[in-house]
């Protein structure tokens, strides 16, 4: 089987569901090639050499520019934060890499429209990684849409609640740096509600948005004792209309104390409705109008018929958010052997930072924007 060698350039939260993924795909799924976990990349020599002996990779290094610019890699897997995606990804494009980038595609919408441009000019596969279109459940979501069984879609209601800087005292890490991360809780958990509403229901055309932060100082996470700003939203409130006539709502906030991971939608159509809660990802929760007895019934989205599902276990033996990750890098080496860009890719990364930008300037204007 022929290799295809992987350089992972970030290290922490991503740089470890991304090394998994890589590591265990070819090992529960039939691939077109066999990926090699070839060098994985880090500013810090010491930590980057510990996460390449713990996640399996074969090498470490400190330069992501010369591991671009190695004759033996194929592949760039973004997992940095996002003022960074942009230089790297543009750099990777033009040395005629595959380009995966962790979502969202950057911090602006300018910095998001040169990356699609580079990976354009260079003829490059591209692909960002919204990872829960591959939940099972979801997908299945997608072709009962698809197959007509909701009838015509009204409503899109997405909520993603987390509670991990509720405390005043929690220190302002790079998430909460404007600069860094480009935005708080829409850009880090909102992009995701967004992105499957496009996946799901369709191209969003219009938004009104309210940001809210509520901790408007943190300490400093270099222990000195010194507060500094936070410039990022704390929670993030949007309504959306559809160019399909469906309207929506979008929620997401890092301050629902008691919610760690809620990521939730429901779709309502003229003859049914679905429902998704990541917390219980192997669930589907359907709704088909077949008259007065019918109901809400749940479906547990672990038969082998299912999306993905027939890589892993017998019907009823779940699997968990790594998996994501697993069906994601599938789906891009079977794009690389079919020379296919993959969806979702940088046009949608585009697509999905127009959405937020409308958002965030709905905000600021308190009226409808167009996207």
């Amino acid at each position: 089987m022929k290799k295809l060698n992987i350089a992972m350039i970030g290290y922490q939260f991503m740089g470890k569901a991304h090394s998994n993924a890589w590591r265990q795909v070819g090992r529960f799924f039939d691939t077109p090639f066999e990926p090699v976990m070839k060098v994985i990349v880090g500013r810090h020599e010491e930590k980057v050499k510990e996460a390449a002996d713990r996640f399996g990779w074969q090498e470490h290094a400190t330069s992501w520019e010369q591991t671009i610019a190695r004759a033996d890699i194929d592949v760039i897997d973004i997992c940095t934060p996002g003022d960074s995606h942009q230089e790297i990804a543009i750099a990777a494009a033009e040395a005629k890499k595959v380009v995966f980038c962790e979502k969202p595609l950057a911090n602006t919408l300018s910095e998001a429209e040169q990356m699609l441009d580079a990976v354009k000019k260079n003829g490059v596969i591209h692909m960002i990684c919204h990872n829960y279109r591959r939940a099972p459940a979801v997908t299945l979501a997608k072709q009962l849409i698809d197959e007509g069984q909701l009838g015509e879609l009204y409503h899109y209601r997405g909520t993603y609640l987390q509670d991990w800087i509720v405390n005043p005292e929690f220190p302002r890490v790079w998430r909460l740096e404007k600069s860094k991360a480009g935005s708080g809780a829409l850009g880090d958990i909102g992009s995701h509600s967004i992105d499957l509403a496009r996946y799901l229901v369709g191209e969003i055309t219009e938004a009104a948005g309210l940001l809210k932060t509520f901790i408007t100082e943190r300490p400093l996470p270099d222990g000195s004792g010194q507060k500094g700003t936070v410039d990022v939203d704390d929670a993030a409130l949007s309504m959306l209309k559809f160019d399909n006539g469906a309207i929506g709502t979008v929620e997401g906030t890092r301050f629902a104390t008691g919610r760690k991971n809620y990521n939730r939608f429901e779709i309502n159509g003229s003859r049914g409705s679905v429902v998704f809660d990541l917390e219980r990802m192997n669930e589907l929760e359907l709704y088909i109008e077949e008259g007065p007895n019918s109901g809400f019934r749940t479906v547990l989205a672990t038969d082998a018929a299912h999306p993905y599902v027939s890589g892993w276990w017998p019907p009823g033996h779940i699997i968990g958010y790594e998996h994501t990750f697993t069906h994601t890098v599938l789906d891009l080496l079977r794009a690389v052997s079919e020379q296919k860009v993959p969806t979702p890719n940088f046009e949608d990364g585009v697509r999905t930072q127009k959405v937020l930008e409308a958002i965030e300037k709905a905000s600021e204007s308190k009226k409808w924007e167009a996207v």
